[in-house]
């Protein structure tokens, strides 16, 4: 017969092996272990007997006043599952380890360039200048300003490319925003985004709207006007600055500024594969300017 002290070390035990971080211990192994270990496995009732032993374990344990009902709900194994963030995998992917790594360079190198982030920053006193560069790639100037040119136009080539661009400009700040709405990345820092940004719907990182926007125009106005070579030198490096201000004010990871460059360039493509005419586009602006009279 047991002494008084075996009881209060089985209780002990039972107790430790109860708590959360030792749970997976008493979980019954998926589809293998011995035989006995499973119910109607190989040994002709061997998981029955099992576990009627450990009840009654269990109530010989409980003889010192406990209920039953206690004792045999100690006994019962412990089928709750961790959760999966606290579980750890011991055989990793490859792609898993690459995606990783790569994605905490890319955070690192980011928020080291972010060097004009705040005012308090390395390269702090540039911020108002950076701030400006990033403005002339901003949805909203473009848009405004592509209007008032078209506005202005009096030729029918020159309303032909501004409506394209128009329209180029509006497909690119509702796609950006599209997809930035179903990522939700948030920048290296956290940066709420400024009243013109909101506007623009620049409210997340990836991809970068000025970015891509910034491809965007500096392609098109590549393709169709005609420039001199400084111009077009000038012109592409207007648009690496654009989206490398972007990482300097810590709006932005390098990674969301080169997917925006990429964004750019396929609505380039896809603008000069549904390029409208001059008899379109001086349709849209008679309906724009409410003159349209499609009888005449």
């Amino acid at each position: 017969m047991p002494g008084p002290s075996v009881r209060p070390r089985a209780r002990e035990r039972n107790s430790v092996l109860n708590r959360p971080e030792f749970m997976s211990l008493n979980q019954p192994l998926r589809g293998g272990g011995p035989p006995e270990s499973r119910g109607g496995g190989g040994g002709g009732g061997a998981g029955p007997r099992r576990s009627s032993s450990i009840r009654g374990q269990a109530s010989e344990e409980a003889g010192d006043g406990a209920p039953k009902a206690d004792a045999a709900k100690r006994a019962e194994p412990v089928q709750q599952r961790l959760p999966e963030e606290d579980c750890m995998q011991l055989n990793p992917s490859f792609k898993g380890i690459a995606k990783s790594s790569l994605l905490a360079i890319d955070i690192s190198l980011s928020k080291r360039m972010s060097v004009c982030a705040h005012a308090w920053s390395s390269w702090g006193g540039w911020r108002s200048m950076v701030n400006l560069l990033a403005l002339t790639g901003h949805g909203l100037t473009w848009i405004v300003g592509t209007f008032v040119c078209l506005t202005r136009s009096n030729t029918l080539a020159g309303q032909e490319v501004l409506v394209n661009l128009l329209l180029a400009l509006i497909l690119d700040v509702l796609t950006v925003a599209g997809v930035q709405r179903l990522v939700k990345r948030k920048g290296p820092w956290e940066i709420s985004p400024g009243f013109l940004d909101r506007v623009a719907m620049d409210a997340y990182a990836f991809p970068a709207a000025h970015a891509s926007r910034a491809a965007m125009v500096s392609k098109f106005l590549l393709s169709h006007l005609v420039l001199a070579v400084p111009l077009r030198i000038l012109l592409v490096l207007w648009a690496v600055l654009v989206g490398v201000s972007r990482v300097l004010l810590g709006r932005h990871h390098l990674t969301d500024v080169l997917c925006g460059f990429a964004l750019g360039l396929f609505h380039f493509g896809l603008m000069e594969t549904v390029w409208l005419s001059s008899n379109a586009c001086q349709t849209l602006i008679s309906i724009g300017t409410l003159s349209w009279s499609p009888f005449t």
